[in-house]
């Protein structure tokens, strides 16, 4: 079992495995988060999350305690606490079995346990927007179709 009650290595797996920054459960910070390596998070922030431009071995683990009121941007996150927010994962995210995710999730790889839970969509990241037809071209169907 490692440092953060991670035996499986999950975040070991997603990048280089080191953790940089570590957010405590005590820790409550208001306002964004810019961050490149690895960050852990116990606490709370109630803001965005964000890698640094550039930085593809990014790792954002959220833990079991943790929460994010925020949008969240990242090469790779672990997600096992709560997050309320759209979550921009451009190579891979993991929803652990203790994950309460609120928001759409953009992926380019995708795992998710037993017992997550996400109140959302999962969205491709090489799936096109829809285009939705605009109100007056669906009425004007409908008077056609009449």
């Amino acid at each position: 079992m490692s440092m953060f009650g991670n035996d499986k290595g999950k975040a070991a797996r997603a990048g280089n495995g080191s953790v940089e920054t570590l957010l405590g459960s005590r820790v409550r910070i208001r306002g964004d988060v810019f961050f490149s390596g690895g960050i852990y998070v116990e606490g709370t922030v109630q803001g965005g999350v964000f890698a640094e431009d550039g930085s593809t071995d990014a790792v954002l683990t959220l833990a079991d305690s943790g929460v994010i009121e925020g949008e969240v941007r990242a090469p790779h996150i672990v997600i096992n606490g709560q997050l309320h927010g759209d979550v921009y994962a451009s190579q891979r995210i993991e929803l652990g079995p203790k994950a309460r995710v609120q928001g759409n999730v953009h992926y380019q790889v995708v795992e998710m346990a037993a017992g997550a839970m996400l109140t959302g969509r999962l969205i491709h990241g090489d799936a096109p927007q829809k285009q939705l037809p605009k109100p007056e071209i669906v009425k004007d169907l409908a008077d056609a179709a009449a």
